[in-house]
């Protein structure tokens, strides 16, 4: 087996390494009294999500928090990034909180603290309480009130212990993959719920800000996930296609939060569809940040197709791939620090938030020997080397994920974790490349 290859003397003084998840992920949103949400919904309808699974149980996170944590500071991280549930704080989304839910990020923070790690909150990880996807969810022009309500009771129980906290994880995720590709939740194919999306997340994060600042936080930023666009050939038409990728996945969140505007390419197919006045809610969105973070995992492959806006079409590219049939680009996460810190952020600190990939685990004699996990990290890590290299104030890096979890519409299969679970016995067994993680964070 080959170990990571980098230490931690290869990196600037006080850089932040850690590791992430996401609540539905892995706590087991059936129990403790959280309330439906519209992944529920969605993975109770046919079709949506393999094998009809749902986080129900998921990694019984919730139970098992303790020793969790445990391997997270054993591996030796600096820092956890950790999200909320909405509907376990508060059930209907609005009124009276859950005091099981409060009661128990209570001891999950405290539990984080007492081990020396560093609580990175995220307050949305995608887990809309169903009363509110009834009304509409990020549709409606009423959400960033709603959200901004939610987050004035995490400032008020949490904000004294929290390191970091980002309002919204992956506003492409939250807005075009659930509203226009239909692939998460609420699962909709509607360009008009689609342009309201994008603009109410980023209303809902900057509402978000303005409340924790309110509540004399600091250390708050945005989490944006980043997709590299090869064009597939020189001709014009493919270039341009990969542009208008660029501007929808990548540039239309960042041109949002730093130049206050949307690209002129991105607008050609929203601006019909963006809500009213629309153009008056840059001074929200702007709201002053501490930090970015990028998220980032794979290249896509674009092509002109004669279609309707965007025209495109996305074409596999060569391998090697992960689990998740991603291909495996390392310098893509280059290019989009260097280019996140000149376009838009300057001297912003940069973190990367996630990182890793999808792998076939399996357990023989004991082990997983997950050697393309290592590679992966390894060839990542370089990438954000070169990046500090090339001048981006780039502060830390965190692994995607701590455990095999809840994957979304792909069900239990695809194992992102540092650590394998048996989700029949939900048993936890360190992996290779948590062993290699461990070896380079400890032994310095």
């Amino acid at each position: 087996m080959t170990a990571i290859t980098h230490t931690r003397d290869d990196f600037p003084d006080g850089f932040v390494f850690g590791t992430a998840t996401s609540a539905y992920q892995i706590e087991g949103h059936a129990q403790g009294g959280a309330g439906p949400t519209h992944w529920d919904s969605f993975a109770a309808t046919p079709g949506n999500v393999e094998r009809a699974e749902n986080g129900d149980l998921a990694c019984d996170h919730l139970h098992r928090w303790e020793a969790d944590l445990d391997m997270i500071r054993d591996a030796g991280f600096d820092s956890y990034r950790f999200s909320m549930s909405w509907a376990r704080l508060l059930p209907d989304g609005r009124g009276t909180p859950n005091a099981e839910g409060l009661a128990f990020y209570d001891r999950l923070i405290d539990g984080m603290l007492e081990r020396g790690l560093k609580p990175a909150a995220t307050l949305y990880h995608w887990e809309m309480p169903q009363p509110l996807a009834d009304m509409g969810g990020w549709r409606n022009a009423d959400m960033p009130a709603w959200f901004g309500d939610m987050t004035d009771l995490v400032a008020r129980k949490f904000g004294d212990r929290l390191w970091s906290v980002a309002p919204i994880n992956e506003p492409w995720c939250v807005a075009w993959l659930s509203h226009f590709m239909g692939v998460h939740a609420p699962g909709l194919r509607d360009i008009r719920a689609t342009a309201r999306a994008i603009h109410h997340v980023l209303k809902s994060h900057g509402t978000a800000i303005g409340v924790m600042r309110g509540h004399g936080m600091t250390n708050l930023g945005a989490v944006c996930n980043f997709e590299y666009p090869h064009p597939l050939t020189d001709s014009p038409e493919d270039v341009a296609a990969a542009d208008r990728y660029d501007g929808f996945y990548n540039r239309v969140f960042l041109s949002g939060l730093f130049h206050g505007r949307y690209p002129d390419n991105v607008l050609e197919g929203l601006e019909p569809h963006l809500p009213s006045g629309w153009q008056d809610d840059f001074g929200v969105i702007q709201a002053p940040l501490d930090w970015l973070g990028l998220n980032y995992y794979t290249c896509k492959r674009i092509a002109h197709d004669d279609t309707a806006w965007p025209a495109l079409k996305e074409v596999d590219g060569p391998p090697p791939h992960t689990q998740m049939g991603w291909e495996i680009y390392p310098e893509g996460l280059h290019h989009f620090l260097t280019r996140t810190a000149t376009d838009y952020t300057g001297d912003l600190p940069l973190y990367v938030t996630e990182n890793g990939m999808a792998n076939p685990d399996v357990i023989r004699d004991g082990r997983i020997d997950d050697q393309p996990r290592i590679d992966y990290l390894n060839s990542h890590l370089a990438s954000v080397r070169r990046a500090l290299d090339d001048g981006a104030p780039v502060k830390g890096y965190y692994v995607w994920s701590l455990m095999d979890n809840y994957e979304w519409s792909r069900g239990y299969d695809q194992r992102f974790g540092l650590v394998h679970v048996d989700f029949d016995t939900l048993e936890r067994t360190p992996k290779a490349s948590w062993h290699a993680v461990r070896d380079m964070l400890v032994s310095a």
